[in-house]
């Protein structure tokens, strides 16, 4: 396979095959935090008292990290606008700055992950606070990969080689904000 070959991403029905593995991937996440949101959906609804208990998480921090998530969406948009033109220098501040953003979001939820466990919002302490580390320990884990995976791509861009990924990294780290617009009325705004 020559070189202009590798570079020229494969198409199944017009459509780049990386981009539908990337949708394959996404939908695979939807079942798995949808599954996630409806087991808490029921449990809320059965236990009222769960009102008093997200009474306890905090709005303006889950609202910072809302902003922040929003802010990087962004970030990705004019870095895949740059990648479209090859722009390498525009990659390199709109993809950082994703990450930056997620390194932001990061703290905020470890700050706030402190402040609750030391004061006994554990896990095992309440089946409120299970669903809560799980869904928003799930969602840090898939900032985490969005992270690894938009620097990787973007080092390749920087290189001048597939700027088509970009778009893909792109449409994960969309996912990965759109499942916390979610999170975040259910955790922190619906008390």
């Amino acid at each position: 396979m020559s070189e202009a070959t590798a570079q020229v991403p494969r198409r199944l029905h017009g459509i780049p095959a990386g981009r539908v593995a990337m949708w394959w991937v996404i939908a695979s996440e939807i079942v798995i935090f949808g599954g996630l949101v409806m087991s808490f959906l029921l449990y809320r609804i059965r236990f009222p008292e769960w009102s008093e208990l997200a009474s306890h998480t905090s709005t303006p921090m889950g609202a910072v990290n809302t902003v922040v998530l929003l802010t990087s969406s962004l970030f990705v948009v004019l870095g895949h606008d740059a990648a479209n033109r090859k722009d390498n220098d525009k990659i390199r501040i709109w993809m950082y700055l994703t990450i930056f953003c997620g390194f932001i979001f990061l703290g905020v939820k470890s700050f706030e992950y402190y402040s609750k466990i030391s004061i006994g919002y554990t896990a095992p302490s309440h089946i409120f606070w299970g669903f809560y580390y799980i869904m928003t320990g799930m969602h840090a884990f898939h900032v985490i990969v969005g992270m690894i995976t938009i620097y990787i791509v973007t080092r390749g861009a920087l290189k001048g080689k597939n700027y088509h990924r970009i778009e893909m990294a792109g449409l994960y780290w969309h996912f990965v904000d759109l499942v916390w617009i979610f999170l975040f009325p259910l955790l922190y705004i619906s008390k």
